[in-house]
């Protein structure tokens, strides 16, 4: 059995993630993303699992951020079905919610819902964890947005179901670790590099993937950490680092590059529900 660190409480997204991902799993709960992180540096965990990206509400950057700082390998990706209820304490009318709690992510995934109830919006770190809240202090007038698994856990009742803006509404999670995933036909590989300071750079280095007729997946742009108004690119695209094709595209980027990090490659998505 192998220790699988995860953000939030039991009952947050995350941990069905976890279990989607490993059949057999040791759950540790990690209180942020870093800790989560920490804790597979620090081999008090084998495996980290963290959301990366939202179909509805974008990339997760600090997830992003912590990719580039930790010297870990993305071994495998889950895309997982966020369905989102509205939950408060048992006998409690929807009229009566003045204060809904929740993850940032999850209040921006149900703007079109939450904004009809007028209530305030009030961000925590995690779905979970507000839903613990409103049992362990017993809040009366308050509701969280979390899964319904959080609201069988802490024995809230819900109040509305699927309440998410986009019904196809799915995030993305990968699982980080000190090892390298297996060779897979159907894999992807990720990657985040930073261009030279010349004109066309960015052209240039895409180049290497375009001229080998390699697909791009994903292309996003993050501030760097070393300078201001510097960033840096991440990318994912089809294909192994054990591929021919993919090989060489690399060795073209790193001589066009002026920094290259290998993120992981990984067999590609499966989809789950939640």
């Amino acid at each position: 059995m192998s220790r699988v660190a995860f953000q939030g409480e039991r009952g947050a997204f995350s941990e069905a993630a976890v279990l989607r991902l490993f059949t057999d799993a040791e759950l540790l709960a990690c209180p942020s993303l870093g800790d989560v992180f920490e804790a597979v540096a620090k081999d008090k965990a084998r495996f980290g699992v963290v959301p990366v990206e939202n179909s509805q509400a974008g990339s997760i950057n600090e997830a992003y951020d912590l990719l580039l700082k930790f010297d870990l390998n993305i071994c495998a990706e889950l895309d997982l079905e966020i369905n989102h209820c509205l939950m408060a304490l048992p006998g409690e009318p929807l009229s009566n919610v003045k204060m809904v709690y929740s993850h940032p992510q999850a209040l921006a995934q149900c703007e079109e819902f939450l904004r009809g109830l007028g209530a305030e919006l009030i961000p925590t770190y995690d779905t979970a964890a507000s839903a613990k809240m409103i049992t362990e202090q017993h809040l009366s007038g308050c509701a969280a947005v979390a899964s319904k698994q959080a609201a069988e856990l802490y024995h809230l009742e819900v109040l509305a179901a699927n309440i998410q803006t986009n019904p196809n509404n799915y995030t993305k999670f990968v699982a980080i670790s000190k090892e390298k995933a297996a060779f897979s036909p159907k894999s992807k590989t990720s990657l985040v590099f930073a261009t030279k300071n010349v004109p066309g750079a960015l052209y240039s280095c895409l180049g290497a993937f375009a001229t080998r007729n390699i697909n791009l997946t994903k292309l996003e742009s993050r501030p760097s950490r070393e300078k201001p108004w510097e960033y840096v690119f991440y990318v994912d695209f089809e294909g192994h680092l054990e591929d021919e094709v993919s090989r060489a595209a690399l060795t073209d980027l790193r001589a066009k590059t002026s920094f290259l990090k290998i993120l992981g490659s990984y067999p590609k998505s499966v989809t789950a529900a939640s």
